[in-house]
């Protein structure tokens, strides 16, 4: 495949829009596949406008489209930042202290024993997120909840209302 930086921003759209460029694609010649995404109609991973559960000026939080439990939820700087390394300290520390009410919220709401958070930005081109993943009574613990298989994505608007309220 041609490199995809020396694209145009339209190309590589249609190119995605196509299916004949993926996520890591994007991540091996050096375009971060968020910031495209979002900056380009949403073409790399669709529109998830009904999972977003908080969203301002610096940070967004969304249910995953492919979660790994129920009430799988992602925290995302808008701006980029390669990993927790980069960003400043009081976008860090507001990111966490939001994370730490999202998964008391999360474990209220799902009725999940716990909730893991992880982040785990590595590679040649990232976009700083912390992943907060519920874990149930009726799972193991430990570490390999963070590669649980991924589930189909089940639309709850109850549960996304009740979220939004306690927010």
């Amino acid at each position: 495949m041609q490199e995809l930086n020396k694209l145009s921003d339209k190309e590589l759209e249609e190119l995605i829009i196509k299916g004949e460029v993926k996520m890591p694609d994007l991540v091996d010649n050096g375009i971060c596949p968020t910031c495209f995404d979002r900056t380009h109609n949403n073409c790399l991973y669709g529109d998830n406008t009904d999972k977003v559960l908080y969203e301002d000026d610096e940070i967004e939080c969304f249910l995953v489209g492919n979660p790994r439990a129920k009430g799988h939820t992602a925290i995302s700087s808008k701006v980029h930042y390669k990993d927790m390394m980069a960003i400043p300290d009081d976008l860090c520390n507001k990111i966490f202290v939001f994370a730490k009410k999202m998964m008391n919220i999360l474990k209220e709401v799902y009725g999940s024993e716990s909730v893991y958070l992880c982040t785990m930005c590595d590679g040649p081109m990232n976009h700083f997120h912390i992943q907060l993943i519920p874990r149930y009574d009726f799972e193991k613990r430990g570490s390999k909840n963070f590669v649980k298989e991924r589930q189909e994505y089940i639309h709850d608007e109850e549960k996304i209302k009740e979220i939004k309220e306690r927010i």
